[in-house]
């Protein structure tokens, strides 16, 4: 049995969008703006003028195509829907008022989680004018809407509960080319978005390097530990970080049934990152490319923007002289690794004129998630044929500290997702498939 290597294209998938003109798209107005205003001696010729028995030539319209889009290294792989699974955890506020009989000013959630992530292309490319000896630039990007769901189930200790909506967020990722004026930087990625809770965020890095780094990508370490918020090196572990005391304030409280199947551990409450190292257990991964988005000022730079917004809840009021705000969010991190793995296929026997043969991935650890192919096969295949293929996998570790209480309750949210569904062209087969 011969083994090929095809390259796989993301599925394309028939999002709800509006409807726009076929011709639609986002240009320059500056010219079509700029318009005389006819005296009024002017507009009374104009009123008593005739239409010319000759019709006049119009004038040249000014070009205002926008140059070639260019996504860059990353942005380029955000394409199509993607799926998968998570763990989320976060500290939420504990108030007197709904629960009066609770002695903890904070419970700690824990979810795990089911996602969709849906990208979108931007048509043309946006203009940003620049100021004094600045030239115009043009972004480009993609929007994206993300779905997160909890299927934690207390029942069984599982991750197969009806799904439950806890998250849903709508943005953009866009790259702004480098510039050598006002400022003077390298190319950089943004993630702005808005979330139903009241923030908004726009979190900012540097453009990585083109070249992937060979082999599967490390993790390291984050902790959900919550720190005093004046001093972040004085950090104060709560009882519910740990998952055999069952007393504490937490959601769900009991977690014995979890740590028996090995859903929610000891070891993800210290370091929610091992679910990612877990998720890559067994696959064949070639290389991979990763940045870290934050909204946080980079000294480093000393130019990138960003930051984060908040309604009027949740940044509160002073209280006796004391900012007391409710889950204020004062930051976001979030590093992404976008990793290329290599999975065999095995096409089986297959005529013109029948269903186009979907087939998973072979070789792969019992329970492994994995994307599905639809192979657009152009020929008669008579025998049994493997090929590996080539696709992309997103995983994130995101960090947004919440402020109240006194204190910076880290929120650490974590997901490995994969194509939906891919689809492999008849013409990027090999012709051992025959």
């Amino acid at each position: 049995m011969d083994t090929d290597v095809a390259f796989a294209q993301p599925a394309v998938q028939n999002p709800r969008t509006i409807s726009l003109p076929e011709n639609f798209a986002i240009r320059a107005v500056d010219t079509r703006l700029n318009v005389t205003q006819p005296s009024a001696s002017q507009a009374k010729d104009l009123q008593t003028s005739q239409i010319p028995k000759t019709p006049q030539t119009p004038a040249a319209t000014p070009d205002l195509r926008s140059p070639p889009v260019i996504l860059g290294p990353v942005l380029e792989k955000f394409k199509g829907k993607f799926v998968g699974t998570g763990f989320n955890t976060i500290f939420r506020p504990q108030n007197t008022a709904s629960q009066p009989a609770s002695d903890s000013d904070n419970l700690l959630e824990l979810n795990v989680t089911k996602e969709e992530l849906q990208f979108l292309p931007f048509p043309e490319s946006t203009p940003n004018r620049g100021s004094g000896e600045q030239p115009d630039t043009f972004l480009n990007g993609v929007s994206y809407t993300q779905v997160v769901q909890d299927v934690t189930n207390p029942r069984t200790g599982k991750a197969d509960a009806t799904p439950l909506g806890i998250h849903f967020e709508n943005g953009l990722f866009m790259r702004t080319p480098a510039l050598n004026k006002n400022p003077k930087i390298g190319a950089t990625l943004s993630r702005m978005a808005s979330i139903p809770h009241g923030t908004t965020i726009n979190a900012q890095c540097l453009e990585p390097s083109p070249q992937p780094v060979v082999g599967a990508p490390s993790f390291p370490e984050v902790s959900i530990t919550p720190f005093d918020i004046r001093s972040p090196d004085h950090t104060l572990r709560f009882d519910s970080q740990t998952i055999t005391n069952s007393q504490s304030a937490r959601k769900p409280q009991h977690l014995r049934i979890f740590s028996d199947t090995k859903t929610i551990t000891q070891q993800m409450l210290d370091n929610p990152n091992t679910v990612l190292k877990k998720a890559n257990e067994g696959k064949n991964i070639t290389g991979h490319i990763s940045f870290t988005v934050s909204t946080k000022f980079d000294p480093e730079t000393g130019s990138l923007g960003g930051g984060t917004t908040n309604v009027a809840f949740l940044v509160g009021t002073t209280i006796a002289g004391q900012r007391s705000p409710n889950a204020e969010a004062i930051s976001m991190t979030c590093t992404y690794w976008i990793s290329t793995v290599k999975y065999t296929i095995e096409i089986p026997p297959w005529k013109l004129g029948e269903p186009s043969p979907v087939v998973t991935p072979i070789g792969l650890p019992p329970g492994a998630a994995a994307p599905t192919f639809n192979v657009d096969l152009k020929r008669n295949v008579t025998r049994r044929s493997r090929v590996e293929v080539l696709t992309t996998q997103i995983q994130y570790s995101q960090n947004i500290i919440l402020n109240f209480s006194g204190l910076g309750w880290p929120h650490v949210s974590v997901a490995t997702l994969l194509p939906q569904s891919w689809v492999i062209n008849d013409s990027d087969l090999p012709p051992t498939v025959s």
